[in-house]
């Protein structure tokens, strides 16, 4: 019997299967909005690799059960009230910056033209010094901005919520001051 070989099975767990859709797809229930997809509380249809791979490990969908569509039939009411808080306090961040104009200085030649650009980082970076947190891809300019000016830039808050702001783009003080610095060494 020392040669005989004994073989065993592997007793591992199998995952679990993903309810299909009608459509073939994984149907899922979003816990959070997940934009171009649903709300959240939406049973969604997806493929299962992006159920797989986003969705789930990333937090924002569950399985679609009877029981968690029971759950979120009961609190629909109080996450409706929750999105609608949100989107009011969303609205009122929207105002607020409206109401502002920021204040970016560029090095500029005696034309007015800019030697380099302001773009999309240096508008949140001023935005970040008046308390305003916002990324740069909410930011949404037609062009760099390459000249001195006031500008109006469209920022996008949320896909429903977006407003303007006003954006003054002015020659460096430094520059100025070293010309009057070289002025008065001449004299």
């Amino acid at each position: 019997m020392a040669g005989t070989k004994v073989k065993r099975r592997k007793v591992g767990r199998r995952a679990k299967r993903l309810p299909k859709g009608p459509n073939g797809g994984i149907e899922l229930l979003l816990i959070q909005s997940v934009e171009d997809l649903g709300q959240q509380g939406d049973v969604v249809e997806v493929k299962s690799g992006f159920a797989k791979n986003y969705l789930l490990p990333q937090g924002l969908a569950t399985i679609a059960n009877d029981h968690h569509k029971r759950m979120v039939e009961k609190h629909r009411e109080r996450l409706l009230e929750i999105e609608k808080v949100r989107l009011a306090d969303l609205r009122q961040f929207a105002e607020a910056i409206a109401r502002q104009s920021v204040t970016i200085e560029a090095n500029a030649n005696d034309d007015g033209h800019l030697y380099g650009s302001v773009g999309a980082p240096e508008i949140v970076a001023a935005l970040k010094s008046q308390n305003f947190n916002l990324v740069v891809g909410q930011v949404h300019l037609e062009g760099p901005l390459k000249e001195v000016g006031l500008y109006t830039v469209k920022l996008q808050i949320t896909s429903e919520i977006d407003t303007n702001l006003k954006v003054w783009v002015v020659p460096s003080v430094a520059e100025e001051g070293k010309d009057e610095g070289q002025e008065a060494a001449e004299n």
